[in-house]
């Protein structure tokens, strides 16, 4: 049981900074606005990179839940991202990154718990029953 608890943990804590990596990866280094011909802004993350790092948390979570750390597939991926997400939107002096934040939360947790459902009952079909 100890050496489960262990394992857990360490695939946590590497799953934690590989999303943040991911995020630095992705989006930390975007941090200037477009603007328009009509002076309206865009960004600053453009689609293809908010799309990149959602592929990437996808991949970390299938891994971590085939693997059978459902606990460690949605926290860590979660927990990660959030921290680097709170580390690079906190400077906003407007205050609304706290509102960003809290929805980008939501959906990542959404997400981390679906993928990490749906790949178990994937692995359940395909072993008759219920993963060891």
């Amino acid at each position: 049981m100890t050496k489960r608890i262990a394992i857990g943990t360490a695939a946590f804590l590497l799953l934690s900074v590989a999303a943040a990596a991911n995020w630095a990866a992705w989006l930390g280094w975007d941090q200037h606005r477009d603007v328009l011909p009509d002076g309206s802004e865009t960004g600053p993350y453009q689609v293809w990179q908010v799309a990149g790092l959602i592929v990437v948390l996808i991949a970390l979570t299938v891994a971590a839940a085939a693997l059978r750390h459902p606990v460690a597939a949605v926290a860590g991926p979660v927990l990660g991202t959030m921290v680097a997400l709170c580390a690079d939107w906190s400077d906003d002096s407007s205050g609304l990154w706290l509102v960003g934040a809290c929805l980008a939360f939501a959906g990542l947790l959404a997400g981390a718990v679906t993928v990490t459902v749906v790949v178990h009952a994937a692995a359940r079909n395909r072993s008759g029953g219920l993963p060891a």
